[in-house]
């Protein structure tokens, strides 16, 4: 059964649910969740990259 829980939260993670969100469902908090978890989230990189650099051509508000 634990195994079953942990590729579920390491799917979640993956596919790009919120940290607090993925917390919540799994009843921990996210530095817990981070603890055990960080090291599985995987190819999120490029992406991350790419808003922060894009951050300039945000629309105003």
């Amino acid at each position: 059964m634990y195994d079953l829980r942990n590729t579920c939260l390491t799917n979640w993670l993956n596919d790009g649910v919120p940290l607090a969100q993925v917390a919540e469902w799994a009843g921990n908090s996210v530095p817990v969740l981070l603890a055990v978890y960080a090291r599985c989230i995987v190819g999120h990189l490029k992406d991350l990259k790419q808003r922060i650099e894009a951050g300039g051509d945000l629309p105003e508000v």
